[in-house]
């Protein structure tokens, strides 16, 4: 039995496919990380975290496998028996009971799951890892997180990817909206560059600065790939998480707070989705 303010993905996904998205609530930890924290890499006391993580476990009676996610594109096959703490923005599965799980606290989580085949999988998409910029400065590779988790995905489903598009599902959990989300020049060049459609998802700012899409980045660049079926996040103010601040985690929101100490980030929430 998952907590009753978590999110359960409203998506047509086939019957062998679970998935949830964790709110702050139902969990251990106080203060800025109260109460469902499962980042064990934000300040947050270990026990706590564990009792968390435990009852995430216990919730989707699945193993939700965590990653050492580093704001790139590289993607985990996720296999039994594979331990904890593997370097990678997403995973992929197509094991029962082994849960594909990002954390995020603004950043913009992606689920994805085949209709007809056994295949899920989940990418944590910050704008470096959804552009695939490696730094600030960086122009965009070519590849990001979701183009990288979309051809394992595929090869897991055994098909190319103009045949797996179509029958893909994606769904976009919470993350920073587009009224909260300020960025430089530099961000909308990455994404500018080699979307021209990204220019419409960008809007002027103070001081030269934009206000940005995050999902809408997102959907535009699932789109390019063929994938239609896009669920979730609408770039609402209802799926923000920093203005939802009774829900939601927000690495944003937290390191403003008057009072806070420097590099706070208050706690993570997670997105998982596997297979039964």
């Amino acid at each position: 039995m998952t907590e009753p303010d978590w999110i359960a993905p409203d998506w047509p996904a086939p019957a062998w496919v679970r998935s949830v998205f964790t709110t702050q609530a139902g969990g251990f930890s106080t203060g800025l990380f109260a109460s469902m924290n499962l980042g064990d890499h934000v300040g947050d006391v270990p026990a706590a975290v564990a009792l968390n993580r435990a009852r995430l476990q216990q919730s989707l009676q699945a193993r939700a496998v965590f990653l050492k996610q580093v704001h790139g594109h590289q993607v985990l096959e996720v296999q039994p028996g594979m331990p904890d703490a593997g370097v990678a923005d997403a995973s992929v599965s197509a094991h029962a009971g082994l849960a594909c799980t990002v954390l995020v606290a603004d950043c913009l989580p992606v689920l994805l799951a085949h209709q007809h085949r056994p295949v899920v999988a989940a990418a944590h998409a910050g704008w470096r890892g959804l552009a695939g910029a490696a730094g600030v400065a960086a122009t965009v590779a070519g590849t990001g997180v979701l183009e990288a988790t979309f051809e394992k995905f595929c090869q897991l489903a055994g098909q190319l990817p103009p045949a797996a598009a179509p029958q893909t599902l994606a769904w976009l959990g919470p993350c920073i909206g587009p009224s909260a989300f300020e960025v430089g020049p530099e961000v909308r060049a990455a994404f500018v560059q080699h979307h021209a459609g990204a220019t419409s998802l960008f809007k002027p700012g103070a001081c030269g600065k934009y206000w940005a899409d995050l999902p809408g980045l997102a959907r535009l660049r699932l789109g390019a790939l063929g994938i239609s079926q896009i669920y979730g996040n609408d770039s609402g103010s209802n799926w923000c998480t920093v203005m939802n601040p009774s829900r939601f985690f927000s690495h944003r929101r937290t390191s403003a707070l008057a009072g806070a100490v420097a590099g706070d980030t208050g706690g993570r929430m997670g997105a998982c989705v596997w297979l039964v």
